[in-house]
């Protein structure tokens, strides 16, 4: 179940959202809204409102003469109950 979380994201975007209890990750494809909730309320201990995902539309790259995309991905947005924290440093 851990595999499901790829990565926290950190971009300004992402930051500004933590004031709102949201926090932004980079998860597995294959994961639903409810496989993400029920990890963070059974890893972190926390209560979770709703989960926003979306997936960024894939880049186009080029080598030389070849055009090419890069691997499109998946990002849930976390938005916690207020008062919840996830991390207690940043």
């Amino acid at each position: 179940m851990i595999d499901l979380i790829k990565q926290y994201v950190v971009t300004d975007a992402s930051i500004t959202r933590i004031e709102q209890d949201q926090y932004t990750f980079d998860v597995d494809g294959r994961a639903t809204k409810a496989d993400i909730k029920r990890f963070f309320e059974e890893y972190y201990k926390v209560k979770v409102k709703r989960v926003n995902t979306h997936r960024p539309p894939s880049k186009t790259t080029r080598v030389g003469q070849y055009l090419g995309r890069r691997r499109a991905w998946k990002r849930a947005i976390v938005t916690l109950v207020p008062g919840e924290i996830l991390f207690t440093e940043f």
